[in-house]
């Protein structure tokens, strides 16, 4: 059985949805949907790096389906359980499970 290498540290909530951001971001069908989904213009998507609230929503669309959520967990090789652990340090968090 090969050894698997160490995983990198869990980046904090905010760098994380940073991250999935930019993940969302980077593929036209993800930033398409996710635009779609939230209605947010471009003006908006300016602003949401610097908006807490924002990010948390960001955490929010990956959580909302898992085909995605995976995928960004595999981009950036975290488990899954990660991104709701972000997910409740951001505004609005304390409102989940678990």
């Amino acid at each position: 059985m090969p050894i698997k290498p160490p995983r990198l540290p869990v980046p904090d909530a905010e760098t994380l949805a940073l991250q999935a951001l930019a993940f969302l971001l980077a593929e036209d069908d993800h930033r398409d949907r996710f635009l779609g989904l939230t209605g947010l213009d471009a003006a908006a998507l300016r602003r949401l790096p610097a908006d807490p609230a924002g990010l948390g929503a960001v955490l929010d669309h990956l959580l909302g389906w898992e085909p995605l959520l995976l995928d960004f967990c595999a981009s950036v090789d975290l488990p899954p359980e990660s991104v709701a652990r972000a997910r409740r340090e951001l505004p609005g968090g304390d409102m989940l499970p678990g």
